[in-house]
Order: structure tokens, then C-alpha cells, then sequence
């Protein structure tokens, strides 16, 4: 489901031409990774290959502790445009806008990526990101970009996936208990002490969790719903990793909360070894649609290196290597998807939203009274 408007698209411009034209470049594996090159000029490097450009100054890329892409992938990128990549992780999403926005003008790194569409509004607002439009985006990521006046010209989508609350079956099949269906099912006595979410103002699936919420029960219910959740012994981490990798029962870390909030796509990496049918699936009921962007940092330097990099994570290569590495979906759909994703990693048909522009207006108030509801 969309939430932009075709009138708000910035780069719908995209010809069939030049898609073909870059789906050809890649099957003959001769594309360049970076839309941006350092200049025409080549210096001939140590092994004696005249064709590579020469090796320039580091592109710092700072994004959340969830990034995974595989070194190969970013020694492509250096090897195609001669810029180094040193990756600088700093947190969940939530901490990462957070510390985009306190070093705004004397930026920490060229480029960002990981602010995703329910804290874009903040880093835009604050200036964080100056305008790049890659020249090749896929067709299919308009669909996903921001509005004109959210950031479409600063934030490139990269990637997208649904929060969604997720429930360990093999532990509810083994307790004999039916596991929920809904939003409302969590507030149940049946479910008490058995949800852990990560924290709203930390965390980008928290928020979005929080959103879901604001999207089922409105601006006059969402409060009541979180005063019942909380009573009925919900957890609140600082983040999804420990959330998942700690207190979930299926989350490998011995966890005792057979609930949690976390993704759609997150189910296909519970098969075990030899199996294959995951331990855990999510419902999908719950779930709020949440897109990545990247961006060039505002006073970057190295913006050509930082342009280069938003083009990059565009292309064919990276996005086939989204969903294995990094469990988010590409924005390309032209990409071939694993098989254990097209089985089991299912997206809802009518994700749960908040127009991003009540975001922008209302979370200030929204997390703190959702603070004020879960610290009582």
C-alpha cells in the first residue's frame, strides 16, 4: 500500500530507456556502482589495471547497528569509483537520527543511511541532509519515497519492511496456548508478561510499533491501549536487537518473552539447520510499513563520495543483497527475491499508517506521552 501521492513524487521522470539500458549494463557486468564518479581522469594502480580510477579519500558512512552488506560488496564500490568506505555505526535508527541532528553543521560522517520514514521528518526539518537525486533510481521505489515537502529530494529509498509484532509457535504449540492475532489480543490476560517491544523514542521499529498503534485506536484511543498493554506487563528495551536476540524465546539468546515486535520478513531466519518451516511467524494484522533512506550529509566531506555511495545502494547488486543480509526488502522490484522470502517472508496487504506529515507535527507529543505511559 502507498502512502504518496503521485503528485508528490519528485522522480517519477524515470524512462523505460534507462532501465533497460542500466539492466543491460549489469547482465554484462560492466556497470559502474557509483552514479558519481571522483573525476575522468585514471591512475594506473599497483597491479598495472589503467581502467580503475585512482583510490581517493574515505566516504564515512554512518548508519545503524543493524548494517550488514558484505565487504565484498563495498570493495566493488572501490575498486568502480576509488572511494574507500568506512562504515560508522551509531545505534538504532532513533539513535542515529538523534545524532545526526546534535551534529548538524559539523557532520559525522559524508553519508547517512538507516533514518527511515517515521524520523525523516526530523533530520529534514533540522537541516541534516542536502538535495541528490540519483539519476537511475528504479521505477519502483517512487512508490516508496517521501513527500516534496518530507524530504523527496534529500532522502533516496533503499530498502523497506513492515514492523510487525511476531510470536515464537513452537513455544505457544508447546504451552497449549492459542497465540494473538491482533493489537488488541496483546492486552489479553492470556498474553501477560509475555510482549517485549523495543522503546518508541530509542528505536525505529519502536516508534513504528507506537505508530501502528496511533493508526488502530486514533488520536483518543492509542493512550488507553498502551495504559492496558503496559499493565498487562509489556517489556520495553532500548532497542530491537535486545529485544530480539535477548528476550525473545526464538531470538537465540534464552529469552522469555514469546512475543515480540519486530519484522514480516524476520521469520524466514528462524528455519532451523534442515528444516523448512520457520519456529516463529508474524501477524501480520499488526504491522506498520517502514522505509530506509540514505543521504548526503549536509557540510559532508566528501559529497561526490557521499553521492556515489546513495547511487550504490541502489544498485542491482546491493539490492539482491538486502534481503539475506541486512532481512529488509530492496525498493527494486525487479530483483529476484530468495525463494525462503517468496515462501515465507509475507508483506500485509493493508499495512497500518500515519501520513507522514501528522508525524512530523504530532510525535513530539506523541512520545511523550507515550514516555510518561511506560516509565510510570
Amino acid at each position: 500500500m502507498s502512502y504518496i501521492s503521485t503528485t508528490t513524487r519528485r522522480r517519477g521522470r524515470r524512462t523505460s530507456t534507462t532501465l533497460a539500458t542500466v539492466g543491460l549494463a549489469l547482465t554484462l557486468g560492466g556497470c559502474s556502482l557509483g552514479g558519481t564518479t571522483p573525476g575522468e581522469e585514471t591512475a594506473e594502480t599497483p597491479s598495472g589495471d589503467a581502467s580503475r580510477p585512482a583510490e581517493t579519500g574515505p566516504v564515512v558512512v554512518a548508519t545503524h547497528e543493524s548494517w550488514a552488506l558484505p565487504d565484498e560488496l563495498l570493495a566493488r564500490f572501490t575498486e568502480e569509483t576509488g572511494y574507500r568506505v568506512d562504515v560508522q555505526a551509531a545505534g538504532d535508527a532513533g539513535a542515529l537520527t538523534n545524532k545526526l541532528v546534535l551534529t548538524k553543521g559539523s557532520p559525522i560522517a559524508d553519508v547517512a543511511y538507516g533514518v527511515d520514514n517515521t524520523f525523516a521528518s526530523r533530520a529534514v526539518s533540522e537541516g541534516v541532509f542536502a538535495d541528490h537525486e540519483p539519476a537511475d533510481q528504479p521505477a519502483s521505489a517512487d512508490e516508496l519515497e517521501l513527500p516534496d515537502e518530507a524530504g523527496a529530494a534529500a532522502l533516496t529509498p533503499v530498502d523497506y519492511g513492515d514492523v510487525c509484532v511476531n510470536v515464537d509457535d513452537v513455544w505457544f504449540r508447546e504451552k497449549g496456548i492459542e497465540p494473538p492475532r491482533t493489537l488488541a489480543d496483546l492486552t489479553e490476560r492470556t498474553y501477560q508478561d509475555l510482549l517485549v517491544t523495543p522503546g518508541a523514542t530509542t528505536s525505529s521499529p519502536g516508534l513504528a510499533f507506537l505508530l501502528a498503534t496511533i493508526a488502530e485506536y486514533g488520536e483518543d484511543g492509542w493512550q488507553q491501549y498502551w495504559e492496558e498493554l503496559m499493565a498487562n506487563g509489556t517489556r520495553v528495551t532500548s532497542g530491537w536487537t535486545d529485544a530480539y536476540t535477548v528476550d525473545f524465546t526464538a531470538g537465540g539468546g534464552g529469552g522469555d518473552r514469546p512475543i515480540v515486535v519486530s519484522y514480516a520478513s524476520s521469520p524466514p531466519f528462524t528455519i532451523p539447520e534442515g528444516k523448512r518451516r520457520p519456529t516463529t511467524s508474524a501477524l501480520l494484522d499488526t504491522c506498520y510499513r517502514q522505509v530506509e533512506y540514505a543521504g548526503v550529509l549536509q557540510g559532508a566531506s566528501n559529497p561526490e563520495g557521499a553521492k556515489a555511495f546513495v547511487d550504490f545502494l541502489q544498485s542491482q547488486e546491493v539490492q539482491a543483497a538486502l534481503p539475506d543480509n541486512m532481512y529488509v526488502f530492496p525498493v527494486d522490484d525487479s530483483v529476484e527475491l530468495p525463494e525462503v522470502w517468496a515462501r515465507w517472508a509475507k508483506t500485509p496487504q493493508d499495512p497500518l499508517l500515519v501520513d507522514p506529515a501528522t508525524v512530523a507535527d504530532r510525535r513530539d507529543d506523541w512520545l511523550t506521552t507515550w514516555g510518561e505511559i511506560t516509565t510510570r
